[in-house]
């Protein structure tokens, strides 16, 4: 009796055994699987908001200039740990959003579309305002601070940039999340937070090269070989140039996603644009002529808009104040 009830258990463990080796090679079949398809959700992703990370780059880049040299990398480093405490809060605010309340996506992206607006027609005002000052003949801004307390100008630059960077970055989870939003919960935060994290990743190391290019140049020039001090030598005159067009191209990057968020959430006006752009896509280059003039468009609603916020933020100061 003893032995049959050992057989039997053995033949029991080795049944179990069976089971689980077949489960263990299913559930790998069906984690390959999702890791396919979640690499391919992610690389979709990715080219959809290839031109919203290209505005993200251009603003960060514009954003972490200025600083004292010796502080750059610290500064980058910080607003990306910054952007990294974005995402965490982004992903599971735009999953529960979109399962809870779909409806309240658009109006907060429009939210911060016209926050993008109100700080590129702020930027432009003290630009424009300002032209003459003193501080601004062709000095850095930090150099413009040498005066006063750097670490808080430096503190208050990675404030706007982390600001930004939270904006851009919702626009991104929910565009994202609106090509995965059929997919299994699974899916969608594991698709959400490699995305999350690759841009994170690619635009502030990105933004580290730049800043730090003329000393890439400097150290170029060190070395013997002539190629290397040729390089050198681009690199340094082309930084300056790089950052001042990272600069407008900043500011240009505000309006053209701030515009494009609060165009796309009015139905009439998305409609007139669109209309605007097909009338002017025309031959063989309609495509570009198309892409150009809505583009265009947008910026001048982002102005328009960015306008009407600076103005109602300064009425509202100015009855605080009296």
């Amino acid at each position: 009796m003893a032995g049959a009830t050992l057989l039997t258990l053995l033949d029991d463990i080795a049944a179990l055994l069976d089971d689980v080796a077949l489960m263990t090679k299913v559930a790998a079949n069906k984690s390959t699987a999702m890791a396919d398809d979640v690499a391919v959700l992610s690389k979709v992703a990715a080219q959809k908001t290839a031109g919203v990370l290209g505005d993200d780059l251009a603003l960060n880049a514009e954003q972490v200039s200025g600083v004292r040299a010796e502080r750059e990398l610290p500064v980058v480093w910080a607003v990306a740990k910054g952007s990294l405490v974005n995402k965490v809060i982004l992903v599971p605010a735009a999953l529960a959003i979109s399962a809870l309340a779909s409806w309240l996506i658009t109006p907060l992206l429009m939210l911060g579309g016209a926050y993008l607006c109100f700080e590129g027609v702020e930027k432009l005002a003290h630009k424009l305002l300002h032209h003459g000052a003193p501080h601004d003949a062709g000095a850095p801004p930090a150099q413009a601070h040498a005066a006063t307390d750097l670490a808080a100008f430096e503190k208050e630059r990675v404030k706007g940039a982390i600001r930004t960077d939270f904006i851009l970055s919702a626009e991104i989870i929910v565009i994202a999340l609106g090509i995965v939003a059929l997919a299994p919960l699974s899916q969608q935060v594991a698709t959400l937070s490699v995305v999350a994290l690759a841009m994170t990743i690619g635009v502030y190391g990105l933004v580290g090269g730049i800043v730090k290019l003329d000393d890439i140049g400097f150290w170029l020039l060190r070395k013997r070989g002539a190629p290397a001090q040729a390089l050198g030598r681009a690199l340094v005159a082309a930084a300056p140039r790089l950052m001042r067009f990272l600069s407008v191209a900043g500011t240009a990057a505000m309006f053209l996603v701030g515009g494009g968020i609060l165009v796309h959430g009015v139905a009439p006006l998305h409609h007139a644009v669109e209309a605007a752009a097909a009338a002017v896509a025309q031959g063989a280059l309609g495509g570009l002529w198309r892409l150009l003039a809505t583009n265009l468009l947008n910026a001048v609603a982002g102005m328009a808009a960015g306008a009407l916020v600076l103005g109602l933020v300064s009425v509202v100061q100015k009855l605080r104040g009296a």
